[in-house]
């Protein structure tokens, strides 16, 4: 299956659900704070998804996941269910968003801070988000993927980070998961090319020690083997004409 190119009605609709999923996460952050478990801010999140959006949570009972959104702390890498854990000062946790709308979906992450975070922590994170940053200003038509994983992975290892290889973006639309695979490590002039109507995550997870990771045995929970800390930030990218549009951007980000 080839990667698709989505008509100008499907991207319409795919604004829409990305706004949704990006409100999401605006909604879900005050709630996250000392003593509240990652249960809670699944509930909320599904209330909100369910009852104000009248959306569906597409992780919900997806390949089995038991949730409406992938919680992921510390040392957890992605895919964290949520569950009875308790947030504590300092703990950094990902929250995983992705609505499904009219046949559509949008999918987006964030990183939080439980408090006052480690300057390890907080180092990071930041590195993290920039390494999307440079991904995602990678992305216009004639460029390819390869270009995206060679800027994100170079920035990660210049700060001393490593790049978890095993789990990537992926292409987007009615189907939550479609081609292309999008890599967040590579070289640069290599893969496909990117062609304006395209739709894809890009989501690097950066690990604080080495980038091998193992899978829990709840079959979902991927984990850093070392148990050092772990961080990803998620947009879905649209390529325009003339680079791209990132339709999960938040109301207070700006893309420096």
């Amino acid at each position: 299956m080839s990667i698709t190119i989505k008509t100008p009605e499907e991207i319409e609709k795919m604004r829409v659900v990305g706004r949704m999923a990006a409100e999401v996460l605006t909604m879900i952050g005050p709630f996250i704070k000392v003593n509240v478990t990652t249960e809670e801010l699944n509930q909320r999140c599904h209330d909100y998804i369910v009852n104000v959006q009248k959306a569906i949570p597409a992780p919900l009972n997806y390949h089995g996941f038991p949730k409406s959104i992938c919680t992921s702390v510390n040392h957890q890498v992605c895919h964290g269910i949520p569950g009875a854990r308790v947030l504590k000062e300092g703990d950094i946790v990902n929250v995983d968003v992705t609505v499904l709308y009219e046949g559509y979906h949008g999918d987006t992450s964030k990183m939080y801070v439980v408090g006052k975070p480690s300057i390890l922590a907080e180092r990071l994170i930041k590195t993290t988000l920039d390494c999307l940053y440079l991904g995602i200003k990678q992305v216009k038509p004639g460029a390819h993927f390869g270009d995206i994983g060679a800027v994100i992975q170079k920035h990660a290892e210049k700060n001393r980070f490593s790049v978890v290889r095993e789990y990537c973006g992926h292409g987007i639309g009615k189907i939550f998961h479609e081609p292309p695979n999008v890599l967040h490590y590579g070289e640069p002039h290599t893969g496909e090319t990117l062609q304006p109507g395209m739709i894809f995550t890009i989501e690097p997870m950066i690990n604080a020690g080495k980038r091998f990771v193992k899978l829990l045995p709840d079959k979902w929970t991927v984990v850093t083997k070392d148990h050092s800390l772990s961080a990803q930030w998620e947009h879905t990218v649209l390529v325009t004409d003339q680079g791209f549009e990132v339709l999960t951007l938040r109301e207070d980000e700006i893309i420096p």
